[in-house]
Formats: C-alpha cells, structure tokens, sequence
C-alpha cells in the first residue's frame, strides 16, 4: 500500500541503509587501531570525528571509538548493544516495534517515531545521515568502526543534531579477491548467515556484494493467534559496491535492500483487564494480542554516491549524495487483548535525498572544513485508533479515529570549522553554521463508527472530521562552536569546549483541531489560534566541556575524562492525551500536544579508559586488557509548564540513568597456531523513567547485565570460532512502554503496557575466508 508517490529513483545512486549492510572488510589502516582493539606500543587510535584522520587524544570532543573487530570479538549483533559500553548513552528498540530506534545522548534525543519529530540524535552511515528512526535498529557486522560523538554536532556533520551523532564507518574493499562467510546459531534457534565476496576488476575498479540472512524465533507466543510469535527475527538483507580510485580521485557507489518480516512485537501488560478479567501473564514476553488487520512489515532501500578529489596537498574537495526509503506496517494493539479498547494499524512512509559538498583544508598549522548542506525528505504516518467494546461500554461501538500525518522537510545550511596551531602545545578551534528548516506539514483527522477505516480495508463509516490542517513555517538559527587545547606533551590533551545545538520545530502531526483553544475569547477559534496550537516551536541547547585526554605508559594507558554543563531551553515534549469526542465522559481517542515545555539544566561527568595490564605473562604473545567507563548525569527540569502551572518539581528527564557503568576485559593466551581470547563484560544503568513524569511498571529500576564470550582466531585470520553468552543472569527489564491509565486516561481496561530488553541467550559463531 502506498500513500505517498514515490520519487524518481535518482536515487539509487544515493542514500543510505542499516548496518544490516555487509560491507565488504578491508585491512586495519596502516595508522593504527580503533578503540577496542588490542593495545600495542606502536599503536594510535585513529577516528575520522572532524572530516579528518586524526588521533582520538587529539580531538576536543567527547568520543567513544568502538572496533568492528572488538564488536564481532565481542559477540555484538544489533546497534542497541552499544548503549551497554558507551556512558550517558541510551539506545533501545523503540516500543511496539522490531527496527524504529530510540536514541539519547546526554539527556537529549526523541522517543516519538511519528512523522514531523526531528531525532535528538543523529545517525550516520558513511556521513550519510538517516532523517527517520525506521529501520534504524541496525545489525552489526562488517563494520570497520563505530563513533559515538556527545554534545551538539553540526558545524561538521551535514545534519545539526542537538544531542550528538552516531557515526558508523564501513571498510574500504581490499586490494585482492576475498570470500567470508560468517554463520551464526543459537538460543531460540537463532540461525544466521552472512556471505561477502570481493574483487578487484582491473588497477582501478574494486566490485563487492553481499547477502545477509538473519532469523531467530521469538522469545515468547501470541497466545491469541496461532502461529503468530513475540519478539522474533525474520530479515533479509543484500547489497552491492563499487569502487574507483585513480589517482587523487576516488568514488564509491553502494545501494542496498533489507526486508524484514518479523512478527509484531507487543507488549506486556501490568494489570489485570477491568471488563474482561484478563489476568496478568507469568511470561513477560508472552501477549494476548488481538490486531491483525495489517501484517508486520519492513522495507527499506537506497544508496549512496561519496566522491573525494584531490586538489592539490592540501586541498580535497568531496561530494556525499545520499537517498533513503522505507516502508513499514505495524498492528499496535496497545492493551494486548483479544478486545479492542485501544488498537492501532499503522503505516509509516519515509524517504529523503540530501546532498552535501565539502572542502577540506590539512596545512602545516591550519586545518578544518567548508561545507554545505542540502536535505528534501518526506516523511508519513497513517493510523487507525479502534477503541470500542460492544456493548454498553461506550455508546458508539466501532468507534475509530483515523489520523493522517504527512510532513515534508526542507532544509539547508552552510558549516565550517577550523583549527588553528598557534604553537606546538596550543591550537584553537572555531566553528560555526547557519540552518535554514522549512517544515510543511497536512494533518487529517476523520472519526468513524462501525469498524476500521477503508485504509484497512475496515467497514467504518465516517461521521465527522476533527482536523484539516496545512500548515508551513521556517525555522532559522546561527550555532557556534569554540574550543581550546593545550597539549602539554603530545601525549596529554587539556581542551575547552562551547557549543550549541539546535533542533527545528513543526507541526503535531496527531494534533486535533477541534481541540484547540479560543484565546481571545470571542467564542470563535481562528486560524491562526488553531496554527499555534498544533505548532511547536524550535529547541535549543547551551553546552560547555571541560576535558582531558591522555595515552600513558607506551600508550599501555589510554584514558578520557570529561565533564560539562548543559543548558536546554524550549525542550519539545511529546505527548498524548485521551479526547470525549461524543461527550458521554469516556475519552474515546487520543490527540497529540506538543509542548515546549521548559528548560533543563544537565550536567554531568563521563570517564573512559583502557589498559594493557599485562602482555607474555602466559606465553608469547598472550596478552590482558580491561576497559571501563563512568558516565554521571544530573538531568533536571528548571521549569515544566503545562496548562501555565509548573510542574517542574514532579518531573525527571526521560530515558536519562544517573549512573551508566560499563567495565570488560579481553585475555589472550595463544593456543596451536591461534589465539583464544576470554572476554566478559558488566554494564550497569541505574534507575530511569520512560516519560518525564513517573510511571509504575514501565519505569526501570537500576540493573546489571553480564556478558561472556571464547573465541579462537587463526593466526593467519582464515577462520575464527566463538561460543557467546549474553545477559547471563537473564535480567528482566523494561526497554519502552505505553502508558494510559496514570498520565493518560485511555480505554476500559487499565492499559499500562511494557517491552523487554532481550533474555538470557547463547550461540555459536564461526567465520572462514577464502
């Protein structure tokens, strides 16, 4: 089904996907490592954070550099699993869903995956940044690193994020003929398999291709519907490569395709249903849910076109064309029962084509970065809310809202950010960039009795639209950046940063019109008094860091601490509220307010380090290296206005622990002709809320996870085999929820609702080349 016409495939030169992309993998940079690799004397973590290779101690930003071999070593298999080791850093499988992500970054970032929300947090793969949250839940494998970049980034990423970016780096294709094949199987009959081929076609031209299968069966049952699983994988994914290099020019073209066809994910409910009886099920994972009107599906595809040329020394100029689309069907049965008192079939429709133009500068003591920024992106959501139960339960059955949500995104902006070596221990660095949004957004809302709307192919009879709203405006704001360092030796890094971030406003795309208030009091609501209330305006954050990095002992010590000062001002948040839409006292549906709430003060500290404690303590070449981090963060509302009462004092900033702690160690002791590695991992997140004011049973509790992994690797790295274990002590927490009876009064049968993070599990992987 297609709403919204696609547009011309231009695209496919252009664009980006999920890391479910298996990327052919090249050799280690002649530069050194990643973080996460083992630590050698000679070796220097090398990171791209700037538009530049440069050493991590080097850069005046907070940055988590994660190694693709450490992830595979490590047994890490999806993006959320990234947010166990990096501090401050949330990342989880949004609600209701299999592959929407939900991201946050020092207390900022966005949870609603609806159209016409701006993430917090940006994700980029291979500098092409991803405009929705769909599909964006990412398997990892064939990666060459993963950053993860904290603070306002936008005087040298194409997109401004408010919050920070994600930045995951594929490899270039290798310089002979190469096959891999890595298969995975485990718990729950995790069965996967990934083939990656390569070769170069002449002196210049490198080709690449890959097929990916990725399946596993649900950890629990619809106990509803026969057949039907929860928390299942069901993906397919494919792409190809091309790469040319010539002298001082080089180009790749990628497309790619995922599709996956997992069952629908739903949740578990905390209270016993009020008309039905429905008891609380022993299972977490188990459901009851009823929706099947629409099936579970996700499809995405597109492709990216990044050149760089060579000007002279000192001068490159690249080009990064991107295009992006998805399409997906979710049923949301929001009370888990075979009854409909709230569910919702939704369809989402994505896509997006930016281009972005850089021109790099690498002098003997200036360096940094011109650039300019296109992106076009359309992005929809369509859904039924059903809520009705025959009978004397409300006095319209077959009561269903539809809401259509259509907003197209047009923005643009020029960047630059340049340092400066005004002596060898001391440089300064200044940025800045101007972000022109224009948000242009259709909002309609039609009421219907009798059944599901025909978009559902329901028999559902429209009785009265309760919004028709076009509306456009454009967002505009200057973001500077500055910052100092000081380099006492070049092994120790003392930087200052200030920066600040800024997201665009728009329109509520679940907005309902006839919900909106006659604030002068003439008894009509006009249209501009209807524009103001499905309008919410920009966000905006101040951030100041103080920070130092070192690399000690040889580089045996490698450590990063900082601590910062955020100001957040007009916080957007999102919201629902239940609508009596036939006046008989019931809230029959829901709408959409969007406040721009307040402002927020967050601060915090983060700490990071890793060390090669011991080498040839077991033999030749064995080896001992533990990593940990620390992050702290005082996330507070200085004010919370709703309805002109401040409500500061009982709200928490959302998706935001105090404590996030992660610590692991990697012992290599050589075996035959190989290495066996032994790794084990802690990750604590301490207690946090879903929803800035509380929420029984859907807000989580601090807890530990433990990982454990063996892997042997061939000396020669013509084959590894590794045995994994995750969430050892099989924790249950809570990951995402939906909340209708303690913030928002909605339905008959006390639905309060939560989604797991993922149990015990154990599997095998092994990988050959060829």
């Amino acid at each position: 089904m297609s709403l919204h016409a696609n547009r011309p495939l231009v695209a496919l030169l252009a664009g980006t996907a999920s890391l479910c992309w298996a990327a052919p993998v090249a050799a280690q940079a002649d530069e050194g490592t990643v973080a996460g690799t083992t630590a050698e004397e000679d070796d220097v973590i090398i990171v791209t954070a700037r538009r530049r290779e440069e050493r991590l101690i080097d850069v005046p930003i907070s940055v988590t550099a994660l190694s693709g071999e450490a992830l595979v070593r490590g047994g890490t298999l999806e993006l959320t699993e990234v947010g166990e080791v990096v501090p401050n850093l949330t990342l989880e499988v949004s609600r209701g869903t299999n592959t929407t992500l939900t991201a946050f970054i020092r207390g900022v970032g966005q949870q609603d995956p609806v159209a016409g929300f701006e993430a917090g947090v940006g994700l980029y793969v291979d500098d092409v940044y991803l405009n929705r949250p769909q599909a964006a839940v990412l398997d990892v494998y064939d990666v060459e690193r993963i950053e993860v970049l904290r603070g306002p980034q936008g005087t040298l990423y194409g997109r401004n994020t408010i919050g920070g970016a994600i930045k995951y780096v594929t490899a270039r294709l290798p310089d002979e003929t190469q096959v891999k094949v890595r298969a995975t199987y485990g718990s729950y009959d995790q069965a996967d398999a990934i083939i990656t081929a390569s070769t170069p076609v002449g002196d210049n031209l490198r080709i690449g291709a890959s097929a990916a299968r990725l399946s596993r069966g649900g950890f629990g049952d619809n106990l509803n519907l026969d057949g039907v699983e929860n928390y299942n994988k069901d993906v397919w994914a494919a792409r190809g490569t091309i790469e040319f290099e010539s002298g001082p020019l080089f180009a790749r073209l990628s497309g790619d395709y995922v599709k996956d066809n997992s069952d629908p994910r739903q949740g578990h409910r905390f209270l016993p249903g009020v008309i039905t009886g429905a008891p609380v099920l022993d299972d977490v994972y188990d459901t009851r849910a009823g929706l099947d009107i629409v099936e579970q599906e996700v499809e995405a595809y597109g492709g990216s076109l990044n050149v760089a040329l060579e000007l002279s020394d000192t001068l490159t100029i690249k080009s990064i064309t991107g295009y992006r689309e998805d399409q997906s069907t979710t049923p949301i049965d929001f009370d888990s029962l075979p009854v409909v008192d709230l569910d919702v079939p939704a369809i989402y429709e994505n896509d997006q084509f930016s281009q972005e133009l850089q021109l790099l500068y690498e002098g003997d003591r200036l360096s940094g970065v011109l650039g300019a920024y296109y992106l076009d992106a359309n992005a929809l959501t369509a859904f039924d809310a059903g809520i009705w139960v025959v009978g004397d339960f409300v006095s319209l059955p077959g009561l269903t809202a539809q809401t259509f949500g259509d907003v197209d995104t047009e923005t643009w902006s020029i960047f630059g950010d340049f340092t400066f070596d005004i002596a060898d221990q001391l440089s300064i660095s200044l940025g800045g960039r101007y972000t022109n949004d224009k948000r242009t957004s259709r909002v309609l809302r039609t009421t219907y009795i009798g059944g599901f709307s025909e978009l559902f192919d329901g028999d559902g009879t429209a009785i009265a639209v309760t919004s028709d709203f076009e509306g456009s405006e454009t967002f505009d704001e200057f973001t500077p950046r500055a910052s100092i360092s000081f380099k006492p030796t070049p092994d120790h890094n003392i930087y200052f940063t200030y920066s600040k971030g800024f997201k665009g406003g728009g329109f509520d795309p679940r907005g309902q019109t006839t919900q909106a208030d006659d604030l002068d009091g003439n008894g009509t609501v006009t249209e501009a008094e209807i524009f103001e209330y499905m309008r919410f305006a920009p966000e905006t954050v101040d951030s100041y860091e103080l920070g130092w990095k070192a690399s000690l002992l040889d580089n045996r010590l490698n450590v990063s601490v900082a601590g910062f000062i955020s100001d957040y001002k007009d916080v957007q948040v999102p919201g629902s509220v239940g609508v009596d839409t036939n006046g008989d006292g019931l809230a029959d549906t829901f709408a959409g307010i969007t406040d721009n709430a307040g402002s927020a003060s967050i601060n915090g500290i983060e700490i990071e380090a890793s060390a090669l404690v011991g080498r040839d303590f077991a033999g030749e070449g064995s080896r001992l290296t533990f990593d940990w981090s620390l992050g702290y963060i005082d996330a507070q509302y200085d004010e919370f206005i709703i309805a002109d009462v401040d409500q500061a004092d009982a709200t928490r900033v959302q998706n935001t622990p105090e404590f996030t702690v992660h610590a692991g160690f990697d012992l290599g002791v050589p075996i035959g002709t190989g290495m066996i590695d032994f790794l084990g991992s802690l990750s604590m997140r301490s207690d946090s809320q879903q929803f800035e004011f509380p929420t029984p049973f859907i807000d989580q509790d601090g807890f530990v996870l433990a990982d454990a992994s063996i892997v042997y690797t061939d000396d020669l790295d013509r084959f590894s085999i590794g045995i994994h274990g995750k969430n050892l002590f099989d924790k249950r927490y809570v990951v995402a929820g939906y909340d209708f009876v303690f913030n928002t009064q909605l339905g008959i049968e006390n639905n309060v609702t939560g989604f797991y993070g993922d149990p015990r599990r154990f599997f095998i992987t092994g990988e050959i080349r060829f």
